[in-house]
């Protein structure tokens, strides 16, 4: 699917599930932008000495947290809840992926976390592509679209740097082997109010 590679789009009727659960969506999404945020952040602590990294992280986990927020207003706008923070199986069954992955080396790691992080920017982007186009609320279509553009930009970043610090690691092979295992588990998905969900 053009820039982001994904091999299975996700289904727009995914879009009538959400629509009958707009809170759920939304707190949803909060926290996803809040992990995104962390994960940033946890990326920087184990990596500190690229300095480059360190401040395009630094600025992607701003925009992470002002996503939150936005999403938070939004919530508060609606005179909606933002519930507890929900699990969510997409990227704990990518979680378990990278960890068995990498070969132990800071070098694998740092890839792996990095190809991570892309994984799931890629989809939300693709998933915000479908709201935006689909979603008969108007407000959100706008809201979604502004977001997609910015998640495009924060897989760059991550496949950026795994290739930039991937010395030794044959990063394309890496990244289709990780767009294969998304294919194989993504069809299980796209049925539930959430993001990846």
């Amino acid at each position: 699917m053009g820039v982001l590679r994904l091999q299975l789009p996700t289904d727009p009727r995914w879009v009538n599930i959400v629509e009958k659960n707009i809170e759920e969506i939304l707190t949803d999404h909060a926290w996803c932008e809040q992990k995104a945020a962390t994960n940033a952040i946890t990326i920087i602590t184990n990596n500190s000495e690229h300095q480059d990294l360190v401040k395009d992280l630094l600025a992607l986990a701003k925009e992470e947290i002002d996503h939150f927020e936005q999403v938070h207003n939004l919530i508060i706008k609606r005179g909606l809840k933002l519930g507890r923070e929900r699990k969510d199986d997409y990227v704990n069954e990518l979680y378990q992926y990278m960890k068995r992955s990498g070969n132990g080396s800071r070098v694998s790691g740092l890839v792996e976390r990095l190809l991570f992080s892309a994984m799931i920017e890629a989809r939300s982007c693709e998933r915000f592509k479908v709201l935006s186009e689909n979603i008969q609320d108007e407000e959100l279509a706008v809201f979604y679209r502004e977001l997609m553009e910015s998640e495009a930009g924060h897989y760059t970043t991550f496949i950026t740097y795994a290739r930039k610090y991937g010395e030794g690691i044959d990063v394309e092979k890496r990244w289709r082997e990780w767009l294969e295992f998304e294919e194989s588990i993504i069809s299980n998905y796209g049925k539930n109010e959430t993001i990846h969900g």
